[in-house]
Formats: C-alpha cells, structure tokens, sequence
C-alpha cells in the first residue's frame, strides 16, 4: 500500500525527534519500577480490531507537535484534501513559570497574541479541548474565528470560550461550538472523532487537580488571569481514519477513566508523563488500551522556552519512556520534537 500522505515520508520523524529525551529517572514521573506489574482493566471484548497495514507510513494519519498538549492531526480522504483536526492549539506560550520550583503564578496575566498564532497560518475542520487550562484554551477563539473550524468542549469550556472572545468573534464563535460531554461518536467525511470522558492529571501530597472548577449556565466575566481558567472537565479525543482504521487517541492529562476506554484500542496513544498520584498510571492505561504499536509523549516540554527551538524536556519524559518500555515492551516510544511530524 502506498502512503496517503505524498510529500510526507514512511515512519517520517526527524532524528532530532527520535533521539530527543531528558536524563530524568523514574522517580522524576513519580514512577518506580514497583509500579508497572501489568493491570487487568483491559475489556475482553474489543469493538473494533486494529488497523492492517503492510508497510510503514500508510496510517493515513500525519501528526505535528505544536508544543505542550498542541497537535495538527491531517487525516487523509482519498479523493479530498486532508482533514486537519486540532488537539488543544496553544502556540502564544506566554511565561508562566509552571515548571519552576516555585510553580505557576495564579496571578500571571492571560495573553493570546495574534501574530504569534497567525504565523503558523494553522487551517483546521474541528478543533478539540480536553480542558480549559491557560495553557490548552486561550488561542481557540482566535484559531476558530479564523479557520471556521467547529469546536469540540465541555459546556464550560465553551463558556470559558465565548468569554475569552473578543467582541468581533464572539458571534461567529457562538455558531461554531458544539458542546459535548463524553460518550458522542461522530461520523465525518472521510474520518471519525470519538469523545470520551476523561480525568485531569492530580498533583501534590493531596491528590489535587489545579484551578479545579466549572463554569456552568452561561459566560463568565472575561478572565484575566491563569486561574480564572478552570478546568472545566477533562475529555479525551480517539480520531479515526476511515480509509486504513488507524486510530490515534489523545489524553489531555496523566489520568484517565479506565470505564470509558471500554472497546477502544488505538493504534496510537498520546500520553503524557507524570500521574504520580495516579494508581499504576502507565501500566493500566496501557493495558486498557491493549498495548498499542505506538506511544507518542505528549505535554512534556516546558512552556516558557520558545516553541521554534527543541523542546526542553521538564523532567518527566525518560520515566515514561522506561515505564512504558516496562509495561509494553512490544510499544514503539517516538518521541516528537516542537513543530516535526510523524506518519505511522
């Protein structure tokens, strides 16, 4: 089978991106060798077999990194141009200090510069929000006002949205959103989206979630602050191309609900490091995914470096390289480096 993507070549990740990991330890990602004896949340039954493909590169599907949880997903339609989804586009990157040993500033002011995000010159039919954190939602209402893309969030997401808005866009972003809450199933031209309920990432002594919260019934007051972006629920995101089957799933955090993995099994997961607090994080999850060919580390570059130079790694990428490789020893970890690509 030939490959989909044409300018795009087989297994296409730069050596840069192959090559690319932190010396952080285990313990950087809260992870011990203790902790990846497999788990059983595995369903028995799967709903779909995975995708046959006989030669590397025909996925049909081309990832690119746009820093933090960002991702350009181009899903070939035989007969049509691509379709590009959007996975949490957040490319303004302003200084937070989040990886910092003091940590985010709740009082860091939001900043969404324009120019920034018009530089990409992103296009894009759906974009998707897996929470509503300062560093996955700020840039979407300006990416959606100018790529006419539909909109995929929790109602407080879209709340959050229409209240980042600026006067010019609110109207037209209010006939782009599509509300949804887990469980949807949606039939595209050429490709399929699967919304799946999720969980955020919990840190600390207590297990918390940061800048927990809801913004339900209508748009708040316009936020102006990090902390006024609330997380608003967590969803997950499995994309499908209905040419090969090869289906790629993104978690938005290092947590998830095994339940609602029930018949899934990716032929790509996106999955990020850290879940310290998470039991046997890496090992379920992967085990409810039924160990898929690939892993793809996701939200492990520091945010305040420049998203046009490498990613510099916060610490936890190596624990989950050797965690995966620990609970799914046939799983290619390909590291993806800021703005590559990668075909499957």
């Amino acid at each position: 089978m030939r490959s989909l993507f044409r300018s795009s070549p087989s297994s296409s990740v730069s050596r840069r991106g192959l090559l690319g990991a932190s010396a952080a330890g285990l313990s950087a990602a809260g992870l011990t060798a203790a902790g990846v004896a497999v788990a059983s949340d595995a369903p028995a039954d799967r709903a779909r077999p995975r995708s046959a493909r006989t030669e590397p590169g025909t996925s049909g599907v081309r990832l690119r990194w746009l820093g933090n949880n960002g991702w350009e997903i181009r899903v070939a339609r035989p007969g049509k141009r691509p379709a590009t989804v959007l996975i949490d586009p957040w490319l303004t990157r302003f200084r937070t200090g989040t990886y910092t040993e003091a940590g985010a500033d709740p009082t860091t002011e939001l900043v969404v510069d324009k120019d920034a995000i018009d530089r990409h010159r992103l296009r894009a039919d759906q974009i998707l929000v897996t929470h509503g954190h300062y560093d996955h939602l700020p840039d979407v209402p300006h990416l959606a006002a100018t790529t006419d893309a539909t909109v995929l969030g929790t109602e407080s997401h879209a709340n959050l949205l229409l209240a980042l808005a600026e006067p010019e866009e609110r109207d037209a972003l209010e006939g782009r959103l599509s509300v949804v809450s887990g469980g949807e199933h949606l039939q595209l031209e050429g490709y399929s989206i699967r919304v799946l309920r999720s969980l955020h990432s919990m840190t600390g002594a207590r297990a918390r979630v940061p800048f927990p919260g809801t913004r339900p019934g209508g748009p708040p007051p316009r936020p102006k602050t990090i902390a006024d972006l609330v997380e608003g629920g967590t969803l997950a995101y499995a994309i499908t191309c209905d040419a090969t089957g090869f289906t790629v799933v993104n978690f938005g955090g290092s947590n998830f609900s095994a339940a609602d993995l029930a018949g899934l099994s990716p032929d790509l997961a996106m999955i990020q490091p850290g879940g310290a607090t998470v039991h046997d994080y890496v090992p379920r999850l992967l085990s409810c995914l039924d160990h898929p060919p690939y892993v793809v580390p996701t939200h492990w570059d520091d945010v305040d470096e420049p998203l046009d130079e490498p990613a510099v790694d916060w610490g936890g990428l190596t624990g989950l390289r050797n965690a995966v490789r620990a609970a799914s020893p046939s799983t290619r970890f390909v590291v993806v480096d800021h703005l590559e690509t990668f075909t499957p």
